[in-house]
């Protein structure tokens, strides 16, 4: 009943961090109180990607005129949709199973808890409590969709992104409160489909952390596929009515009443850093996230936290490289591991957005990098220039880079177009190696590709543009 590591919660942290403990010689134990994988593998990043591939190929047989190829009567079957995004998510997490055993980590199934410092606390299903002794504890119990006081998620009139994925039959219309990923991706998959999809947003802008060219080009194309947007609104109140609900969305003019079958709450999430321990050990906490240092520990030696509940981008990447700084911290201090990791570097995380077209960013957007003081060089390209782009039937978008002006320092860049989650990795790999736009430049790019599209837009940055 002891171990060095205890991981809670087996999401891309979790067990991520639980794996890199046992490759360096850790006897480990992951907690987990539902399914392996945790929300990303069973409710989040993985099945919504099948839906949207869903959407993305019943589209396709809308216009497969523009292909050459008749399509006729193209039907949706929702329930077969729904079955097969449920069958990928359960393949996902059965691989993790495969990775516990290969690994030999002990799988604990119950809710985890800090009962205290070096202590672990399990209740199973039954309800029988278990303690387990562990010299490192490594909290990973993410996060859930977060609910607004005036939109309560009942799972029926009001959904979140869980019921969003496995409703019972499709709905002629939904409001969607919020638009960041959730809510563009759900948009994006229902209104393909044949939903009729009133999008509500807060602040002035769809996509509001992105870059203003981002947001205003997603705009447009969604206004185009007849997604309503509304920006500056909020929901404030929803109630039954008949088979569906009246929202009552206060705008800038005035309180307008909204009808539909189903309001889907995509405001954001919450950290599950409640009834886990926290408390008794006088584990700090701000604005709902555990506070950590460069290595993820707490300030109760022994205890660390990773993924969505300490602070920084609450993405699944973003969960599985904390696990590992986390853990070779770890054995670089017991001796099982040759150097300190490098920290974070969280001006370096890719962010991407599965709607249709995709969305992905990295570094600076050009308002953030004026305010930081840089004078900088803006180049965009758009894919309508692109010969593989146009080969591909996906001319929407384009590629935007920033640079500093001064050093030739790469500040960002933010793409919104078809695949563009597979290019922004360049961009990643090119910051952290600190390359100047010359040395990109330098490197030959494949044609005909999206990706070359990155070359292009630097090379109108600065004044070099071949292919515009």
């Amino acid at each position: 009943m002891a171990y060095d590591v205890i991981v809670i919660g087996s999401g891309p942290g979790g067990y991520v961090a639980a794996i890199r403990a046992s490759q360096l010689g850790f006897k480990t134990a992951i907690v987990e109180r539902e399914s392996l994988g945790g929300i990303c593998l069973n409710w989040g990043c993985i099945p919504t990607k099948a839906l949207l591939k869903t959407a993305q190929v019943f589209e396709y047989t809308q216009h497969s005129k523009d292909y050459g190829i008749t399509v006729s009567d193209a039907q949706v079957d929702f329930d077969a949709v729904i079955k097969r995004s449920r069958g990928v998510a359960d393949k996902m997490s059965r691989g993790v199973q495969f990775l516990m055993k290969k690994n030999k980590i002990d799988v604990i199934m119950g809710n985890g808890k800090v009962k205290s410092k070096g202590q672990v606390e399990v209740t199973d299903k039954d309800g029988k409590a278990t303690v387990y002794d562990a010299k490192h504890i490594i909290l990973a119990t993410g996060a859930r969709s977060r609910e607004l006081p005036n939109l309560k998620i009942d799972g029926k009139n009001v959904i979140g992104y869980r019921e969003a994925m496995v409703l019972p039959k499709q709905p002629k219309s939904m409001i969607v409160v919020g638009s960041g990923a959730i809510g563009v991706e759900f948009a994006y998959f229902y209104a393909t489909l044949g939903t009729k999809v009133t999008i509500v947003e807060f602040l002035p802008r769809i996509v509001p952390v992105e870059d203003e060219d981002i947001s205003k080009e997603l705009e447009k194309i969604y206004k185009k596929k007849g997604i309503e947007i509304m920006t500056n609104a909020s929901v404030e109140a929803v109630e039954a009515a008949g088979n569906g609900v009246k929202a009552k969305v206060k705008t800038q003019t005035g309180e307008i009443t909204l009808e539909a079958d189903v309001v889907l709450s995509a405001v954001g999430i919450a950290a599950n850093i409640e009834n886990i321990g926290l408390e008794g050990l006088g584990i700090k906490t701000d604005k709902g996230r555990v506070l950590v240092d460069k290595y993820y520990q707490t300030n109760v030696p022994g205890v660390y936290a990773i993924g969505d509940m300490v602070p920084g981008q609450a993405l699944a990447h973003v969960a599985s490289k904390e696990a590992i700084v986390c853990v070779e911290a770890i054995g670089y201090n017991e001796k099982k591991y040759a150097h300190k990791p490098a920290a974070i570097d969280y001006m370096n995380i890719p962010g991407c957005t599965y709607c249709a077209p995709e969305i992905a960013s990295v570094g600076y957007t050009e308002k953030a990098a004026k305010e930081a003081g840089y004078e900088v060089k803006v180049g965009k390209f758009p894919f309508s220039a692109s010969g593989k782009a146009s080969a591909a039937g996906a001319t929407e978008g384009f590629v935007k880079v920033i640079f500093d002006a001064k050093y030739g320092e790469w500040l960002g860049t933010h793409m919104i177009g078809a695949n563009v989650t597979e290019i922004i990795a360049e961009t990643v790999v090119a910051r952290k190696l600190e390359t100047t736009y010359q040395e990109v430049l330098d490197s030959i790019h494949p044609h005909p590709t999206m990706s070359e599209s990155v070359k292009d837009a630097i090379e109108v940055a600065y004044g070099e543009a071949i292919h515009l």
